[in-house]
């Protein structure tokens, strides 16, 4: 399958992948910084953006088998690769394999105990079908500090302080996209993630995480470093599940640090 994607900037090639939500405009907020210094291709996963959805299974081992295919057509060998959430999960399996470069993993699902996959799907799974009966007055109610607050409590440390633009992409995705039941039963039914003994990925390892992470909570980020014990773990302060929402400066520098690129200053 062809995944859709999109281009921007010059330099050494830096591969996005999204995880639930809008496809490729997930990472809107980061994506024209990022591309001030390296060549960035965001993909659209399978039913997300503009992809097609699979016709078989979907779970995470064929969504992930989807953008190594990705990298594998475009003479991407070696790309670094940047995911959040279920992009972060996906990421980290293609290192897992063998595949790709440098890896930036940012709140990745898979990490969790029984109890706590259990109480992700109880909750956002409510979440969803709110926005999905919300959707033709979505953008009236994230124009306003107050609804922002009220439906985007769970995802953002801070929601009240992001603007309409920045969120209304991702919401818009999780009530649209025709794999996003998919895709979440394929994260709450599916086995979780399988880690990398230590000398065995390709690149540079980081997992970055929100200290106020609601979706994938904190402690689960003890797991993902446990199961990767190559990887160098950041910690975003007053940050939630999404840290190109909540701290955009913060997550362009770090993967750009991580992908052998340094900001300037």
């Amino acid at each position: 399958m062809a995944l859709n994607h999109v281009r921007r900037g010059s330099g050494s090639p830096l591969l996005l992948v999204h995880g639930l939500g809008a496809g490729w405009r997930s990472w809107s907020p980061i994506l024209d910084a990022l591309a001030e210094r390296r060549e960035v291709i965001a993909v659209d996963l399978p039913g997300f953006g503009e992809t097609p959805p699979l016709t078989g299974e979907v779970s995470i081992a064929s969504l992930t088998d989807s953008v190594a295919d990705f990298i594998r057509e475009q003479g991407l060998d070696g790309v670094s690769t940047v995911g959040q959430s279920m992009g972060g999960r996906i990421v980290l399996e293609l290192a897992r394999r063998g595949v790709g470069g440098d890896t930036v993993a940012l709140d990745p699902g898979g990490f969790w105990s029984d109890r706590e996959v259990a109480v992700f799907g109880a909750t956002l799974r409510p979440s969803i079908a709110l926005v999905r009966v919300l959707r033709g007055v979505l953008p009236t109610l994230l124009g306003s500090r107050v609804g922002r607050t009220l439906l985007l409590a769970q995802l953002s440390a801070r929601p009240w302080a992001l603007s309409r633009e920045t969120v209304l992409p991702d919401v818009r995705g999780l009530a649209d996209s025709p794999a996003t039941g998919a895709a979440l039963a394929a994260l709450i039914k599916g086995p979780k993630q399988q880690g990398a003994p230590a000398g065995s990925v390709p690149g540079r390892v980081t997992i970055g995480w929100g200290r106020r992470d609601l979706v994938t909570v904190p402690r689960q980020a003890a797991r993902a470093t446990e199961l990767f014990p190559d990887a160098v773990l950041h910690w975003f302060d007053r940050c939630g599940h999404f840290p190109q929402w909540d701290a955009p400066l913060e997550a362009t520098r770090l993967i750009l640090d991580k992908t052998d690129e340094v900001l300037p200053g």
